[in-house]
């Protein structure tokens, strides 16, 4: 049998296309990679939050601060009715990650008190904007719309959110003829030349400096004609990548009657800073 004629150009042309392929396949990866730009332009993301969960609203507060804040709670017979009245409502969510909160509502031979207490988690879409930096922002805008006066500068304690050893003398009011559920005395000092139920200079609107990264106190009193004046206590505090936000009202049965303004903020008060300290803040 004869055999085929091997042609060595043959074989050396093959090489040389084998190895051109070679060194230009070498030389695109090169081009791709040289982009030492892309990496240096490219913003870092923002860190994400210290929090992503909420604690469950309607266990945050304990018996013995409900006591407190809602005293008709322990004048409640019906032991089922007791109990129901300690759990709270708890608000209708579709995210427990993102927004919870609970309400309760009871009434007393002398008062009518709410609570509410409300836990935000806040997420920022923005890569730029870090989760802290957007709960700011949200926390300055609710403090914003409350309207707080501006601080008067007289330097005292109270004024910076600290209670002073003072202001248990100062209440909104000495023994005036009405008493809160607690059975303290309510109104303004007796020949003061301010309307029932004004509010002291260091138990005003105020920025809280204690609590959390920034917190403040609101405190309104509403009148309705002829029935009593109803006192709503507000407390926002932020921690974090979370705002919490507290309001407390009571609504006394007696015509006349005023709620005890420095009591109500203490009670408040207090409860802030138990959520504050179980939040890790």
């Amino acid at each position: 049998m004869q055999r085929k004629a091997y042609v060595p150009g043959t074989a050396v042309l093959l090489a040389a296309l084998l190895a051109g392929c070679t060194s230009g396949s070498g030389g695109d990866t090169a081009t791709d990679n040289a982009n030492p730009g892309d990496a240096s332009t490219t913003a870092a993301a923002a860190p994400p939050g210290k929090y992503r969960t909420l604690p469950e609203p309607c266990g945050a507060v304990g018996h013995d601060t409900l006591d407190s804040l809602l005293p008709g709670i322990k004048q409640i017979a019906d032991p089922d009715q007791r109990s129901k009245a300690y759990q709270g409502d708890a608000e209708l969510t579709y995210d427990t990650d993102r927004k919870v909160g609970c309400r309760w509502k009871v009434d007393s031979q002398d008062a009518t008190d709410h609570l509410s207490v409300d836990f935000e988690r806040v997420v920022s879409y923005d890569n730029t904007v870090s989760d802290d930096d957007q709960a700011k922002k949200l926390f300055d805008d609710k403090q914003s719309a409350a309207g707080l006066p501006e601080p008067s500068g007289s330097g005292s304690p109270s004024a910076s959110g600290t209670p002073s050893p003072s202001a248990d003398s100062t209440p909104s009011g000495s023994p005036s003829g009405s008493a809160s559920p607690s059975g303290s005395a309510s109104g303004s000092p007796s020949g003061s030349a301010s309307s029932p139920g004004a509010t002291p200079t260091d138990l005003q609107p105020r920025v809280l400096t204690d609590l959390g990264d920034q917190a403040y106190l609101n405190d309104q009193l509403a009148t309705s004609g002829s029935t009593a004046e109803q006192r709503t206590v507000t407390v926002v505090f932020r921690t974090s990548n979370v705002l919490v936000t507290i309001v407390y009202e009571e609504q006394p049965m007696a015509t006349g009657t005023v709620p005890d303004s420095k009591e109500m903020q203490d009670r408040a008060r207090n409860l802030a800073a138990r959520l504050d300290d179980a939040l890790g803040g």
